[in-house]
This record gives C-alpha cells, sequence and structure tokens, in this order.
C-alpha cells in the first residue's frame, strides 16, 4: 500500500492571510495540520476564539485538529507594547509600526521542532506582497529551512505561496471564505474589533480595494 503523504503544516492566527493560505492548502488535496503559537500577546484571546470559529465551519475530512502550542515571550520582548496593551500603533502609523522583533525566526523553530516530531517537514506561512520585514524576504525563508534542517536532520521545507499576492487580491480571488470570522486586531474589545487600530485600519482597506463590503 502507498504510504499517505506528509501533512503540510499551517502556520494559523485567524486572519486573513493566514485562513487563506489554510484554504488553499485544502483546495490543492493535501492533508493540513494547522498550528497555533500562543506568546502571551494580548490579543490573542481574542484571535484564538475566532480561529477556532473559523475552523469549525471548514468541512474537509483533511484539516488535522489544530495545535496549540505555547511559547511566552515576556522575558524576551520586555514591555512591548504586544504584551502591555499600552501605545499600540493606531491606524494612521505605518505597516513597519507593528513590527515584533523575529516572529518568523520565532515562530518557524519552535513550529519546526514540533513537526519534526509528528513526521511533518513542510512548514507553510500566509506572508504576503510588500511585507516589509526582514524574517519576511524570500531569502530568509529559504535560509531558515536550510539551518532548520540541518539542526534538526531532516529536509524541513519552509513555503509562504502567498508573497506574491496583495491582501484585496487574495480577498477578491477567494469569495467564498467566512471572512466574518477571521480576526485581526492589536487591542480587541473583549472579542469584537477595536476599530482603530494599525491592524484594523488595514482590514479595512483591504476590503474597500477589494470592492467587498467589509463584515467586521
Amino acid at each position: 500500500m502507498p504510504r499517505r503523504p506528509t501533512p503540510t503544516c499551517v502556520l494559523v492566527s485567524g486572519g486573513i492571510d493566514s485562513v487563506a493560505l489554510l484554504i488553499r492548502c485544502l483546495k490543492a488535496g493535501g492533508r493540513v495540520a494547522p498550528l497555533y503559537l500562543r506568546c502571551g500577546l494580548v490579543w490573542e484571546v481574542a484571535e484564538l476564539y475566532w480561529l477556532q470559529r473559523f475552523l469549525r465551519s471548514v468541512r474537509s475530512p483533511r484539516l488535522l485538529t489544530l495545535q496549540v502550542l505555547d511559547v511566552p515571550v515576556r522575558s524576551t520582548y520586555g514591555a512591548h507594547w504586544g504584551l502591555t496593551g499600552r501605545r499600540v500603533p493606531g491606524a494612521a502609523s505605518v505597516d513597519a509600526a507593528v513590527y515584533l522583533p523575529g516572529r518568523n525566526v520565532l515562530l518557524l523553530t519552535h513550529a519546526a521542532i514540533v513537526c519534526v516530531r509528528r513526521g511533518i517537514t513542510t512548514i507553510a506561512l500566509g506572508t504576503l506582497a510588500g511585507n516589509p520585514f526582514g524574517d519576511a524576504s524570500p531569502r530568509f525563508f529559504r535560509e531558515m529551512a536550510a539551518c532548520l534542517s540541518r539542526a534538526l536532520r531532516r529536509p524541513i521545507r519552509v513555503l509562504a505561496p502567498l508573497r506574491r499576492l496583495t491582501k484585496p487580491a487574495l480577498i477578491r480571488s477567494m469569495p467564498d471564505v467566512p471572512w466574518a470570522l477571521t480576526f485581526s486586531c492589536l487591542r480587541p474589545q473583549g472579542r469584537r474589533h477595536c476599530g482603530r487600530c494599525n491592524k484594523c485600519a488595514e482590514r479595512r482597506r483591504a476590503f474597500r480595494a477589494a470592492g467587498v463590503p467589509a463584515p467586521t
């Protein structure tokens, strides 16, 4: 009997980019193992709530159970706004204001260790075009994959299949996705978007540019 292909681990946050990647991977016919890293950031309770609702709406036998991995960063990030909730970048801030130092280094390192233990060697992220950060470039992903492969003695692949798409183009290309179940906010009010932070503003602009009514 032929061996079943191993799943692809998709790093999910519950935002537009990562859930779109998850759906695309499922439509490509493979099994998908969603992984959420909980770091202690102020938006994670609301984010995880909406992510779990989104995943429950997906009807596919190829979608595996969500794994939540606790990776606290308080001692690493110190008094960062993502942990304190103070001076959160507002709607008028530039994209670079939301930088979380070494975020993809952190995610990929922990994800790779967990994946190898499960026999998974492919990790996918929902990085889009225009991402300004150094740990989101094609070169970074290639070099990170090589480093992880050497360290873990497994051929780790790091994929960013959406990196040529903008957020509006992604939204337009997937009209059947329940965008109302996605969540992107830096300072949530309970489980609701605050409407005033950098991510809320980015979300509004993306739906407006896509010509799709914002579901928030």
